[in-house]
């Protein structure tokens, strides 16, 4: 029956397997206008701020778009994609210097919801939104939403993403207890994890939960947040910023002639 059925329909089988190979084509076609604006501002390096006012605005309306957009089963892709020009739009310091960097959590908003199981875009939300667009709020609630999907050992390393929430609720949003929530999860995420590093992490984020439940505002617990901004930084001037944090805090931070860093933390909480 089913040979029988297919003899009669010849058309729906080939309209099936036509929208498999154009729909993917389509969607790569609908963003197309990054790329045309990306490579007309490397043939033109002395565009003017009006011009990156409005790459940012067909940047951001492109973002509105695909957050709205269905992908016909190809997340992944359009996850990847969109990052990728994330990647590019971080990277143009030139454009950056004079338009910041405010639309950082709207690529993420496009990136975790179609692809949450990927740690590494965590890193990236964190870093260029609560440190670099200076709205570790948008941070959080994204990260919230991807967590929603996530169980302690799908990815094996979720654990991080814990850290990442806690460290921006605690270091940007000077939410302790929030942040005590954030680090208990990671070592609960942790003890279950089959990572190598998991039971690692695991023993720091008990740690950095327990100096927070007993003082929300505890410097030893900001120092280890530091640490982790330190030890994840994308460029020199967070680095430093991080080192002059631990500094203030009471702490220090020795770097060995191999290069090492070792961390000292502050007598007192």
């Amino acid at each position: 029956m089913p040979l029988s059925s297919s003899k009669h329909h010849p058309s729906l089988l080939w309209a099936k397997q036509l929208a498999i190979w154009v729909l993917p084509v389509a969607l790569l076609l609908a963003l197309v206008p990054l790329q045309q604006q990306r490579l007309a501002n490397l043939q033109d390096r002395s565009v003017t701020d009006q011009n990156l006012d409005q790459q940012d605005q067909a940047t951001a309306a492109t973002l509105a778009l695909a957050q709205k957009m269905p992908t016909f089963g190809f997340d992944n892709l359009v996850s990847d994609w969109f990052f990728l020009r994330f990647l590019q739009y971080f990277g143009d310091d030139e454009a950056r210097a004079k338009t910041g960097y405010d639309l950082s959590p709207e690529f993420f908003r496009v990136v975790i919801p179609k692809d949450p199981y990927y740690r590494m875009f965590y890193l990236f939300l964190s870093g260029s939104t609560s440190n670099f667009a200076a709205q570790p709020e948008q941070s959080v609630a994204i990260t919230a939403q991807g967590l929603e999907r996530l169980t302690p050992t799908v990815p094996s390393d979720g654990f991080y993403i814990w850290r990442y929430r806690g460290v921006d609720e605690l270091l940007y949003l000077g939410e302790g207890k929030a942040a005590q929530q954030s680090f208990q999860s990671a070592a609960d995420w942790g003890r279950q994890s089959p990572a190598e590093e998991a039971p690692i992490i695991a023993e720091n984020s008990q740690r950095t939960a327990d100096f927070l439940a007993n003082n929300p505002l505890s410097k030893l617990a900001q120092v280890n947040a530091w640490a982790s901004v330190l030890a994840n930084a994308f460029d020199d001037a967070t680095r430093q910023k991080a080192i002059d944090r631990i500094e203030a805090l009471g702490g220090s931070v020795i770097i060995s002639e191999t290069g090492e860093l070792m961390l000292q933390f502050p007598p007192d909480d």
